[in-house]
């Protein structure tokens, strides 16, 4: 039986609420949570950032974008060198887009933003007001199909974000308990990414260190960093690559090592060097799989285990 047609009572209160929630997140500010570029020109970003040189078509279908506008927009970002662009291979009609180096900084400072804007209204209600409201979210996703209703499972809600608060000391017990329950290696080791994560803090040059965390479903799975080498002039440092393990199958760790890649190549330099252990197998893959090759490899006996340490390089 076809639906009945929505009453006006019913259309008011939602248009009502929509008036009301664009007013709370900003979405009529010129300048989008006090930064110098428009809602959509946030939501630009963000695609650019979760994605692999899309083309402007994709976007737009993504974001249900008129292509007159979206082609404004893009011009813009491009004016202000955060976007790049390459000439498609396979259509020389289109053309593939990308953040550089400093659109990727503002996509973090937007995201960064927006995280702490929604955690400003989350944080005043109680636990159960909060199930409440993150409940009526995905209710009213659902009932509209949005993507995350329609699958999940298929196409998992996979985030990389800049670290906030709390993720670092996360990163640190995370590395710890992890690598001792599957691989036994012991409190040395947990010592050794404290160390990294304290330099990565001390010596942090926006232009030149990088981290990113990975959220499924909005939960921390995963982390990488890249770091400057301070021994090697122009050469970058892939750290502490994470994905925990019930996360594992959906490509994370690749998106991660991929986006450091990418980070350190923007950033000027040469070449990108790793370190990690012959037992790690699945870690080893991905760096093969994404262009890096061994030119170093020495017996490790640094966390209670004998182990055959490996370096790893890629010129950029």
């Amino acid at each position: 039986m076809p639906a009945k047609r929505a009453s006006k009572a019913d259309v008011d209160r939602v248009r009502q609420f929509n008036r009301f929630y664009t007013r709370v997140v900003g979405a009529l500010d010129e300048a989008h949570l006090e930064t110098p570029y428009s809602l959509a020109e946030g939501r630009v970003l963000f695609e650019l950032a979760h994605r692999t040189s899309p083309t402007a078509a994709v976007v737009g279908a993504e974001l249900g974008l008129d292509a007159g506008y979206l082609s404004r927009l893009l011009r813009r970002l491009e004016r202000r060198r955060l976007i790049k662009r390459t000439r498609s291979p396979a259509d020389g009609r289109e053309s593939h887009l990308a953040l550089t180096a400093a659109g990727r900084a503002a996509f973090r400072s937007l995201d960064t933003r927006a995280s702490d804007a929604i955690a400003g209204l989350l944080e005043p209600l109680d636990a159960d007001a909060r199930r409440r409201l993150v409940g009526a979210t995905e209710t009213i996703g659902s009932l509209l199909g949005a993507p995350s209703a329609k699958g999940a499972a298929a196409t998992p809600a996979v985030v990389l974000r800049p670290p906030r608060s709390g993720d670092l000391g996360w990163v640190v017990f995370r590395h710890g308990e992890l690598y001792a329950r599957e691989y036994g290696w012991n409190q040395h080791f947990m010592a050794l990414v404290a160390r990294v994560v304290a330099d990565y803090v001390d010596a942090f040059d926006p232009a030149r260190d990088c981290c990113w965390i990975a959220e499924l479903h909005g939960e921390r799975v995963g982390s990488v960093f890249v770091t400057k080498d301070p021994t090697r002039p122009g050469v970058a440092k892939l750290r502490l690559l994470l994905v925990e393990q019930g996360a594992r199958g959906h490509g994370i760790g690749r998106r991660l090592v991929d986006e450091c890649t990418r980070f350190a190549r923007d950033a000027g330099y040469h070449t990108i060097s790793l370190w990690t252990n012959s037992v790690l197998t699945a870690a080893r893959k991905i760096y093969t799989e994404a262009g890096y090759h061994m030119v170093k490899e020495e017996p490790n006996d640094s966390f209670g285990k004998k182990l055959t340490a490996e370096t790893w390089e890629m010129p950029l």
